[in-house]
């Protein structure tokens, strides 16, 4: 191990062992408590909502839906964190680790409500609609462009180029085991595939990301049913497993009861991103009719990647013998795992889940990068720069080894999830208010519409209009 891989772990391990666990549970909490836990009591709405239609921009072009925008979400969300992510977390922390990504994810869906909710109210109009995220909410909510300007920098760096470089990495690892591909011939695949989407910008992205993820997530979860009812006796056995192991009243695999905290936490974030400040510059570019709207879909995003695929994951490693193996790890467990349930070809259809996994979280990363370098600077050269970059970093991760950039993507995340944290806590009135005016609509049974002055005192609003220039329209 060099001094900068030592570094970057001591940095990284002291970062989430004492500070950002805390952070992330506290705030889970005080979220969940005043938004009267957002995540459970709208649950329904959040699939009535799913279906609702793009709005038209000012144009007359269709604008992104909330399904599109929520796919985009989904595309980085869901990766190499619910298959090769969940199979580290049992490794490292025991089968407990699924315990405490479970509660990360309940938890993190009221963060994921309120940032996203953020997002839709201080979006701005750009060419293909609209864009926003942490930064703009940071600058034109808190009056502090410099903290929205260094959450860029970061995300930019996390999720476009480093990121990306460990879904292509899981990507070559998976097709190389089990097709004997060499790792460039494979990288420069991936690249190529990722140069003709992401060149298209950000439409191409919703189109791609709308078709890939949901049939992706089904097929998986399929499989997943497979298994589970091929072993349904063992069910309670694996529940009673991973409640003991949390606790630490059953070491089985893994770390001790600290290690599957941390273990849980840190892959439930890395892989549902709630809190994080990601999945808000894809609620952004939605076209809907109030901000809520948005960030009740991605409070669903949330559970859908954890609940429904990270667990999906979890029982198929579990309701095996793999996960004893203390040689196995990442994708490797779990192809073993599977192989162990429905034989030997399920090394090949593994691979190809996680090229789809992987490759829709290459571009929804992308996208994350794109619109927080138009936020610093809205310069065509410096788009096409970055564009260029995560080709050649797809490469990259195609090929290298990856511990070093494995840490430096657990580090940066959790940097970003601290400054994030810390602005939608202080802007979380406004969100909360818009919650209130949306659920008075609801309840008046009327389809939910936002003006900027519905919440009193609001500024830096640049995508909602006034109630009193709407009633103008209608008089004129």
């Amino acid at each position: 191990m060099t001094f900068i891989d030592s570094v970057i772990g001591f940095l990284n391990n002291l970062l989430w062992a004492y500070i950002l666990i805390a952070v992330l549970v506290i705030s889970g909490l005080f979220f969940s408590f005043k938004s009267k836990f957002v995540q459970f009591t709208n649950f329904t709405e959040m699939f009535r909502i799913l279906g609702d239609k793009a709005l038209l921009l000012a144009d007359g072009k269709k604008g992104i839906s909330s399904f599109q925008a929520f796919c985009i979400s989904a595309a980085s969300r869901v990766g190499t964190g619910n298959i090769a992510g969940v199979a580290t977390a049992i490794a490292a922390g025991g089968p407990g680790a699924v315990f405490w990504m479970w509660m990360i994810a309940f938890l993190g869906g009221a963060s994921s409500f309120i940032e996203s909710t953020l997002a839709q109210i201080y979006k701005v109009k750009d060419k293909d609609g609209f864009r926003g995220g942490p930064a703009y909410y940071m600058e034109k909510g808190l009056k502090k462009r410099w903290m929205g300007i260094t959450f860029a920098v970061i995300i930019t760096f996390c999720f476009g180029l480093v990121f990306n470089s460990v879904q292509s990495n899981t990507i070559s690892i998976a097709f190389h085991d089990s097709f004997g591909l060499s790792k460039m011939t494979i990288g420069l695949i991936l690249a190529s595939l990722t140069a003709i989407i992401i060149f298209g910008g950000v439409k191409r992205v919703a189109q791609v990301s709308s078709v890939i993820v949901p049939v992706m997530a089904a097929i998986y979860l399929i499989l997943a049913i497979v298994v589970i009812l091929m072993n349904i006796t063992a069910i309670p056995t694996v529940l009673t497993l991973i409640i003991k192991n949390a606790f630490g009243m059953d070491q089985v695999v893994g770390g001790g009861i600290g290690a599957a905290i941390m273990m849980g936490i840190k892959r439930g974030l890395f892989s549902n991103e709630a809190g994080m400040g990601s999945a808000p510059n894809a609620a952004a570019t939605a076209t809907v009719s109030h901000p809520v709207k948005q960030g009740l879909i991605q409070t669903l995003g949330v559970f859908v990647d954890t609940i429904l695929i990270c667990s999906a994951t979890a029982f198929i490693i579990l309701l095996s013998d793999a996960y004893t193996n203390p040689d196995l790890t990442g994708i490797q467990l779990t192809q073993s795992a599977l192989s162990e349930h429905i034989g030997s070809w399920a090394t090949m259809f593994l691979a190809i889940a996680i090229f789809l996994f992987a490759f829709s979280s290459i571009i929804g990363n992308y996208y994350y990068g794109e619109t927080n370098i138009e936020f610093i600077k809205n310069s065509p050269t410096a788009i096409f720069v970055y564009r260029v970059a995560v080709v050649l970093m797809v490469v990259f991760g195609a090929v290298a080894e990856l511990t070093t950039v494995w840490n430096l993507a657990d580090l940066t995340m959790g940097i970003m999830a601290l400054i994030n944290i810390v602005a939608i806590f202080m802007l979380s009135k406004i969100a909360l208010a818009a919650l209130k005016d949306y659920l008075a609509q609801r309840k008046q049974g009327k389809n939910p519409v936002f003006y900027v002055d519905s919440i009193p005192g609001l500024e830096g609003i640049e995508s909602w209009e006034k109630k009193s220039s709407q009633n103008m329209k209608k008089a004129q």
